[in-house]
């Protein structure tokens, strides 16, 4: 009789410890998100900028200055100018007044 009391206490002591521990743990994987999600937002957004690019189509435009051919080396197919800016900022905008010069995107590389 004993040894059924002392391991249905074993099994309930068990138990609990692991609901303890599930929640120090979850509580504790919400204080690192939590964190992780501050360390993220503390970063500086390189965002598109959409304004200081339409100043700058506005200004060449304007002073009509005639936007070159791409000379990078990352240009590829299927890519838009949002796919430059992960490059560059300034290849994104050129992009951008290329392509409201010529309303097309610039040539595909030749391999």
């Amino acid at each position: 009789m004993i040894r059924i009391i002392l391991g249905v206490a074993t099994i309930i002591l068990s138990v609990s410890t692991q609901t303890v521990f599930a929640e120090t743990e979850e509580e504790e994987m919400q204080r690192m998100q939590q964190q992780l999600n501050q360390g993220v937002m503390d970063q500086p957004f390189f965002a598109e900028q959409p304004e200081k690019v339409d100043a700058y189509i506005k200004e060449a435009m304007k002073n009509n200055i005639k936007p070159l051919e791409y000379q990078g080396r990352n240009w590829r197919r299927g890519y838009t100018c949002r796919d430059l800016l992960r490059y560059s900022w300034r290849e994104y905008r050129d992009c951008r007044y290329y392509r409201h010069y010529h309303g097309r995107y610039y040539p595909y590389p030749h391999y």
